[in-house]
C-alpha cells in the first residue's frame, strides 16, 4: 500500500524537541519498511515555506527518505478538497468558531490521498476522518 505522509509528520521528524518527534520517527520508520511513500505539491511547498528549509534541503530528504512528491493533483481532489472545506466552515460558523481554524491545504492533502486511494499518515487524525470519513488515517 501507498501512504501519503501530512507535513506535520515531516515537520515533527525534522525537530528533535518536537513533542511528537518520536512518534514521527517511529511511524515513518513502520511505514519505511512496508510501504511506498508520497506527498503532495502542497505538503512540499508547505515543507519549503518553513524558515531554514530550501527547496534543495526538501529535494535531499525525500531523495534519501525515498519520498516521492505527487506534483499533479487530479480534478475530482480540487473538488473533494473544495466540498469538505465548505462542510468545515459551515460547521465551524454554526459553532461560533469553536473547531480550531484548519486551512484550505489540509483538505487538499486529505483529498489527494483519499482520491489516489491511499492511507494518510498525521497527526491530525480527527481532522480527517471527519472531513474524509472514506479516508484510510494513520495516527502516528
Amino acid at each position: 500500500m501507498t501512504t501519503a505522509v501530512d507535513t506535520n509528520v515531516i515537520v515533527a521528524l525534522w525537530d528533535a524537541g518536537d513533542t511528537l518527534h518520536q512518534a514521527a520517527r517511529k511511524a515513518l520508520d513502520t511505514a519505511w519498511n512496508k510501504e511506498q511513500l508520497v506527498i503532495s505539491g502542497v505538503v512540499y511547498a508547505e515543507l519549503i515555506a518553513a524558515p531554514g528549509r530550501s527547496e534543495g534541503f526538501v529535494d535531499r530528504f525525500c531523495e534519501d527518505a525515498r519520498i516521492r512528491v505527487e506534483w499533479e493533483l487530479k480534478e475530482q481532489v480540487w473538488r473533494l478538497a473544495g466540498a469538505a472545506y465548505r462542510r468545515y466552515a459551515e460547521r465551524r460558523r454554526k459553532q461560533s468558531g469553536a473547531e480550531p481554524r484548519r486551512l484550505l491545504a489540509d483538505f487538499v492533502i486529505g483529498a489527494h490521498a483519499q482520491e489516489s486511494g491511499y492511507k494518510l499518515l498525521s497527526a491530525d487524525a480527527a481532522v480527517y476522518r471527519r472531513a474524509f470519513p472514506e479516508l484510510a488515517v494513520e495516527v502516528m
